[in-house]
């Protein structure tokens, strides 16, 4: 009985993660479906081109905080059901690869930025700080968006191994699952990378294509 709690902790997490935000934010507060314009990616960049920065902060909350509850919850109460390292690196890859296919919008979701940061949150508090620092570095020097999202995933492994036993313990699972998160979300960007690579991709900041506009209007086509 104890080897199903993992399967059963990892298949909550997984339909957690597939609830999109992006939509579900925009559709209640009455704006357009993110993935009808801009990059068509349902995430809080995109929602933030509708021109709601209350529609894209609340998203982007979101996205991370059902990265970081089902992680959070194996940490604080799993042990007693014998939940242990590999099953918080296994919730922590489910509500991730929620967002990326979410079972209830299609299979079509955003590219996990906020929610991999969630999962790191919920490892450590510390480990989601400088992550976010990492992020925060790269956009406001090269105003990528992409770029700043895969630097920061990319980091997030090496700050986990490099501070082992100094401000936590590595664990060989969570360390593999960040790993994992981090090329998938690299997979997920490989069109922003094919952009950065041709001096192409929009910078934050610039203008973008919104919702609504004139068909036909003189427009460069937005990105993440």
């Amino acid at each position: 009985m104890t080897a199903v709690y993992p399967v059963l902790a990892a298949v909550a997490a997984y339909l957690l993660g597939s609830l999109s935000f992006a939509v579900i934010v925009t559709r209640v507060m009455g704006l357009s479906d993110p993935r009808t314009y801009g990059s068509k990616n349902p995430g809080a960049t995109n929602v933030l081109r509708s021109g709601s920065k209350a529609a894209a902060i609340i998203t982007l909350l979101l996205d991370a905080v059902k990265g970081w509850l089902p992680v959070a919850l194996v940490m604080w109460f799993g042990h007693p059901y014998g939940l242990e390292d590999g099953t918080v690196a296994l919730v922590g890859l489910a509500a991730f690869l929620g967002h990326l296919w979410p079972v209830f919008f299609r299979f079509e979701g955003g590219k996990g930025v906020a929610t991999a940061l969630g999962v790191l949150v919920g490892v450590s508090g510390w480990l989601g700080l400088a992550t976010a620092l990492t992020w925060v570095i790269i956009a406001f020097f090269f105003r990528y968006s992409s770029l700043a999202s895969l630097v920061a995933a990319v980091f997030a492994p090496v700050y986990y191994l490099l501070v082992d036993g100094v401000v936590w313990y590595a664990e060989g699972t969570i360390a593999a699952s960040m790993v994992v998160m981090a090329l998938l979300l690299a997979w997920r960007h490989k069109e922003n990378i094919q952009r950065l690579m041709a001096g192409k991709e929009s910078r934050l900041g610039s203008k973008k294509d919104k919702p609504g506009a004139e068909a036909g209007a003189p427009s460069g086509k937005a990105h993440k």
